[in-house]
């Protein structure tokens, strides 16, 4: 019989989503069953632009942003606890989990859903839960209450967290900088970051070559944010391709392209925030990238490693003011399209991008199996 994997991914973003849809994919070519659950509607829908069904496990869970991208630490606090401890919310979501563990052999949880991480730690379910998760959102998950709280009380819960996530059957961490996969023994893999797969062939011409490909997650709604990157790029000289959902509203942005990596690999420069997916698509395609920095933990600490490792790349901060973003904006640009012209073509990334996604599909298939029988 061939494994059958459930996969839990949180919509608070889109790279969990992304990376979901690839390995979904992947894993379905390979001959394994793969069903898909999400934690909102928009994320149930750009699944869908996919090809990908994701029913909704419940809308109660999710991280709180700011329309600039900035984690509202003391709000997001406040709905953790609010699912954790409402009976109709988390309790509810663990028993219709219950039923999908029941049917499956192995559950993905991508990444820290709450229901999951308990699900994971107790004795009945945990032989089957796989967490999966960027190296720096599992040390700012740990790391939540310090500089908040007394640091014992800090301390303690990080090591309740930590001690959580690896009861489970295993762990899969994942970093767009990481090299062949790696194994401590005790569960714990250590994965490069999938990344999409492009086609061998470069459609692009010289004018698309000098085009910046922007993406913005759904949190950044920000007009003036908007405004100071149009104008900064504009300054420089770039034309863009413009695709974010807070924005959709905005003339030449789209709210989403299923071909957007395609777009970046062939592009000038990549501009996103500093998430774990776009590093790697810079990474894996040789792409100078423009990191738009918030108040977001996680992505700070990507952004502090892509200089530790020397991938190419310009950090602008936004601090609410439009013109002197664009003018930081246009600088960068000017500066990434320097590297840029050194840059290679997309082509002598899809070797790397194929073995990411391999290495990926052939642990999780190989998990699935050495789970315990679901009958």
């Amino acid at each position: 019989m061939p494994p059958r994997i459930l996969y839990l991914a949180t919509a608070d973003a889109r790279g969990h989503l992304m990376r979901a849809q690839l390995l979904t994919h992947a894993l379905r070519e390979a001959g394994a069953q793969v069903r898909v659950l999400t934690t909102s509607d928009e994320g149930a829908r750009f699944l869908a632009g996919f090809g990908i069904d994701a029913p909704v496990l419940s809308r109660h869970y999710a991280v709180q942003f700011d329309t600039q991208q900035n984690m509202l630490r003391h709000e997001t606090d406040r709905n953790v606890a609010l699912y954790m401890f409402r009976p109709e919310r988390m309790l509810r979501d663990m028993w219709k989990l219950r039923a999908h563990l029941r049917d499956a052999d192995l559950v993905v949880n991508d990444s820290f859903h709450p229901a999951l991480l308990l699900m994971g730690w107790l004795p009945l379910w945990r032989r089957k839960v796989v967490h999966v998760y960027g190296a720096s959102l599992r040390h700012a998950l740990e790391t939540n209450f310090s500089g908040r709280m007394p640091g014992l009380v800090a301390r303690v819960f990080g090591r309740i967290v930590a001690w959580q996530i690896d009861r489970s059957l295993a762990r899969i961490e994942h970093d767009f900088a990481y090299g062949e996969p790696q194994h401590d023994g005790h569960g714990r893999h250590r994965l490069a970051t999938p990344v999409a797969v492009v086609d061998a062939v470069d459609r692009g011409d010289a004018t698309r070559q000098r085009v910046a490909a922007v993406y913005l997650n759904p949190h950044f709604q920000e007009p003036a944010l908007a405004d100071g990157l149009e104008q900064g790029l504009a300054d420089a000289g770039v034309p863009a391709h413009l695709v974010g959902e807070g924005y959709a509203h905005r003339p030449h942005w789209h709210a989403r392209d299923e071909h957007w990596i395609e777009a970046a690999a062939h592009s000038a420069f990549i501009v996103s925030a500093p998430g774990m997916a776009a590093l790697s698509i810079a990474a894996v395609y040789r792409k100078p990238i423009l990191l738009l920095l918030t108040d977001q933990p996680e992505q700070a600490i990507n952004a502090g490693r892509a200089a530790q490792l020397g991938l190419a790349h310009r950090v602008v901060v936004w601090r609410g003011d439009a013109r002197k973003f664009a003018r930081a904006v246009a600088t960068a640009a000017d500066e990434l399209l320097v590297i840029a012209a050194e840059s290679g073509d997309a082509t002598e990334g899809r070797q790397a991008a194929l073995d990411r996604l391999g290495h990926w599909t052939a642990l999780l298939a190989t998990l699935a199996v050495k789970a315990p029988a679901s009958r």
